[in-house]
């Protein structure tokens, strides 16, 4: 007779090798599996199995967050051990510690990433030692040759010069601040080698073809593999593209160049050296790092005397002068947009917001984004439903964004319902309906935070209210008439908090035509070009600041 822990062992096996908690016999490994509960312990629902393949231990096992497995045994992990490691998953991924494979969790387990595990921190979690190296040496010297020795695939979209640049302003951006010089050879000696390759390429880090992981770079030491740098061969990889169009090279190759100098995978949102992809991080010639990847990385090797970027005198190899990055043309087929994608210069946007620290316009299924910089991300729109996955991907347009004050999640409202995301994955239970908030069932038309109260401002035609999101309450005696707002018109679209406290709102075509001057990298004649949009009311542009005054353009009045 076979025992119930026998039983248990085989699920395991089962749920190891098939990839799932299980897609091949599945009725009777999903009999089994809730017999012990081990899908409540998982948290799947029975009747979702056939939509749930995702190699779990495998998963966890090559990130650090469990051991590999034994060669004679295989995995065998008990329901402890799970656990554990999920909830130690969840941490270093900034979600909430349930232990329990949620949408959110394998959401977030999904989005490429770099192959190297997740070490320090997921350590410390776990309280026991990773199956990654130590954290690495730095190198012992100052000037460092590279090569790119492998090139991507035949594209359109990316040829062999453009490559090269990218590696140059990717490797830039660390030695501008850090005593790190490197310069381009042609010969076969590189101290660090770069390579477009896929699958198992016997470095003990194989691809996983188009989806999964995207590259790895290994640590400095003895190695001779010290500083290479593998990026996957069967990635779409872009320059300059929407976040939905393929994966950001340079982006990418600022990640992989960290690890190449020492620096490993950290858990802070705001890092580059956080392992999941977040799309581009802007204009390579323009991009600063986040200042506590600054930090790791003069810890290590000092501060820079100078920014300027120097080359190892007497080689003749070097790079001599900054190579050019030229903007792809337009109508690259690899790249092409819908043909209702929106002109960014001539459209009225339905939602602005401030995210991170960066602003993003709405209009239709697309945004642009702007970095902490005011710099202008992509040319092209991103669609909304590929960038914030869980959003209907029937999704024809916003009504409004924010950021969540109390917990900085992301809060989406269209129509009667709303979501809330964890950067750009959905929280579990939604949509939800506005009624949540008190509003009426009418929608909103604008949301934003004013930092001066860390209120939420929701507008709706001639009506506004407040609400208190640490509370989750709407303030008492409202709404009220937006008439209140002295130089505020009848209508509000959205509206907008900048970085440095202050706002701005919008509500016809006059006021995208100067944030497309201003901000979208547009000219005045395109801005006031016959396809734009026509006026129907007068141009208005204010600013409220965080001092608590509205300012129009020539009178100041209280609130």
């Amino acid at each position: 007779m076979v025992t119930q822990e026998a039983q248990l062992t085989g699920i395991d096996i089962e749920m190891h090798r098939d990839k799932v908690f299980i897609d091949r016999n599945h009725e009777q490994v999903s009999d089994r599996l809730m017999a012990f509960g081990m899908l409540d312990m998982l948290g799947i629902n029975s009747a979702e199995l056939h939509v749930c393949c995702f190699p779990l231990q495998d998963w966890l096992s090559k990130f650090g967050y469990l051991p590999p497995p034994d060669p004679v045994t295989g995995q065998l992990q008990t329901k402890e051990a799970l656990t554990r490691a999920i909830k130690a998953m969840q941490k270093f991924g900034g979600l909430k510690e349930t232990g329990v494979l949620d949408q959110a969790t394998l959401g977030l387990m999904k989005t490429p990433r770099c192959s190297l595990p997740d070490v320090s921190e997921a350590e410390g979690t776990m309280g026991r030692r990773k199956r990654t190296p130590t954290p690495p040496n730095k190198w012992n010297k100052r000037h460092l040759s590279w090569r790119v020795r492998t090139f991507p695939k035949d594209s359109a979209l990316l040829g062999r010069d453009t490559v090269r640049a990218l590696m140059y302003y990717a490797l830039k951006v660390w030695s501008d601040i850090a005593p790190l010089n490197f310069h381009e050879v042609t010969g076969s000696d590189a101290d660090i080698q770069i390579d477009f390759t896929k699958a198992d390429h016997n470095d003990g880090y194989p691809f996983d073809g188009p989806e999964g992981t995207v590259a790895h770079a290994f640590f400095p030491g003895e190695r001779f593999t010290a500083g290479d740098t593998h990026f996957d061969h069967d990635k779409a990889w872009t320059f300059r593209s929407p976040d939905s169009h393929g994966m950001d090279l340079f982006a990418v190759a600022v990640h992989e160049f960290g690890h190449a100098i020492s620096l490993v995978n950290t858990s802070a949102i705001e890092s580059i050296m956080r392992p999941y992809y977040q799309g581009p991080v802007g204009d390579p010639l323009k991009y600063d790092l986040p200042y506590e990847d600054k930090v790791r990385v003069w810890q290590l090797y000092g501060v820079r005397d100078s920014v300027s970027h120097t080359n190892q005198p007497g080689s003749s190899s070097q790079t001599a002068e900054p190579p050019v990055l030229l903007d792809l043309p337009e109508n690259r087929s690899n790249i092409l947009l819908a043909r209702d994608a929106p002109n960014r210069c001539t459209s009225h946007f339905d939602a602005v917001a401030q995210i991170r620290g960066e602003a993003f316009f709405f209009k239709g299924k697309y945004f642009w984004r702007l970095t902490r910089e005011k710099q202008l991300v992509s040319l092209r729109p991103a669609q909304i439903h590929r960038f914030w996955r869980g959003l209907p991907t029937n999704l024809d347009s916003m009504d409004a964004v924010c950021e969540r004050p109390s917990d900085h999640k992301i809060v989406f409202f269209k129509g009667l319902k709303y979501w809330v995301f964890k950067d750009n994955i959905v929280e579990e239970g939604y949509p939800r309906p506005i009624s949540d908030f008190g509003l009426p069932l009418e929608g909103v038309d604008a949301a934003f935070i004013w930092l001066h109260n860390d209120k939420t401002y929701f507008f709706k035609d001639n009506r506004y209210w407040h609400y208190d999101d640490h509370l989750r309450r709407m303030d008492l005696g409202y709404p009220k008439d937006s008439n209140l707002w002295k130089g505020l018109p009848s209508q509000l679209d959205n509206a907008m908090r900048w970085s440095d406290g202050e706002y701005d709102m919008e509500v016809d075509a006059g006021f995208p035509r100067l944030i497309a001057k201003d901000w979208l990298l547009c000219t005045e004649m395109q801005a006031d070009s016959p396809d734009a949009e026509p006026k129907n009311t007068e141009t208005w542009v204010n600013v409220l600041s965080s001092t608590g005054h509205f300012f129009s353009r020539t009178e100041k009045h209280e609130i």
